[in-house]
């Protein structure tokens, strides 16, 4: 039975990923869960764990210039606390640190239309402190990696699932008040939480060390995932073209249409692994998610 210990209480990826795997691997994990809103983690020992998931962190909900008050937050959760973490997890003998990083250390998505294709040989390049938070942390955790204690870095694009919270609700929301829809062409990289969290198991059984990308089988077309939505709560959705370039006139004022229409893939090569985690296909993911 693998020992592991999740830091960041109430997070929806830690709790996901705990359900999961306790229901569909019963006995073979055992899960605890430390809250770090305080310092009362710091005397916690963490010995006898084989893994700490570590979770916690601020997720990025801003939109153009913050202040520097947030900009120190940022730095403070996603780097410093991570760092801090991780440290004491190697002092006290865990085997292996997985964190999750984002997408978002390559910057945000393309602008409408433009592509953004990231492969082995693209450099990260955060737009943000955000990205820059998580970036900070990475290279730290780098530092810190040793035969004894393995650093396993996880890169997922946008993840999705039922009970999930932002971009995703956003586009169910449209999907259930809509009755037509803008057709616009995209691709963009995706992750469903089971597909993650089948991921994470691999990456305890096998130790894993180094960078991951994991991302579903297949690419997503915000418009076409719109129309699945919709169709898994029985409604009807018609998609409508002709009108990218409204959208793309809505992309020159507001970041958040090219957050939802831009352009954003992982190379599929860069998510392949040894062992099959994509257990759901986009379509029954969708039905899941409900």
């Amino acid at each position: 039975m693998k020992k592991v210990l999740i830091t960041g209480a109430n997070s929806y990826i830690g709790m996901s990923v705990e359900k999961y795997l306790t229901e569909n691997y019963p006995g073979e994990f055992e899960f605890h869960t430390v809250d770090m809103r305080d310092g009362s983690w710091r005397e916690k020992s963490f010995c006898g764990y084989d893994s700490v998931f570590h979770v916690a962190g601020i997720a990025h909900s801003d939109s153009g210039k913050i202040s520097a008050e947030k900009e120190r937050t940022y730095r403070a959760v996603n780097t410093e606390l991570t760092l801090e973490t991780a440290k004491k997890a190697k002092t006290d003998g865990v085997k292996q640190f997985i964190f999750m990083s984002s997408a978002i250390v390559y910057g945000e998505s393309s602008k409408i239309g433009k592509a953004k294709h990231i492969t082995a040989n693209t450099p990260p390049s955060p737009a943000n402190c955000y990205g820059d938070s998580k970036l900070q942390a990475e290279i730290g955790l780098e530092n810190e990696s040793t035969d004894e204690f393995k650093v396993c870095i996880l890169r997922p694009p946008m993840i999705y699932g039922k009970d999930c919270k932002g971009n995703y609700q956003t586009l169910v929301k449209l999907a259930l008040k809509m009755k037509i829809f803008p057709y616009v062409k995209n691709q963009r990289s995706m992750l469903y939480i089971d597909n993650l969290s089948e991921f994470v198991r691999l990456m305890i059984n096998n130790g894993e060390c180094g960078t991951f990308f994991p991302q579903n089988g297949e690419y997503s077309e915000t418009s076409e995932l719109v129309k699945l939505i919709s169709a898994a709560y029985g409604k009807k959705l018609r998609l409508v073209k002709g009108f990218g370039w409204a959208v793309k006139f809505l992309g020159l004022f507001t970041g958040l249409a090219n957050k939802a229409f831009g352009n954003l893939t992982y190379d599929m090569a860069l998510s392949e692994y040894k062992q099959e985690y994509r257990k759901y296909g986009l379509r029954e993911s969708v039905e899941r998610s409900k």
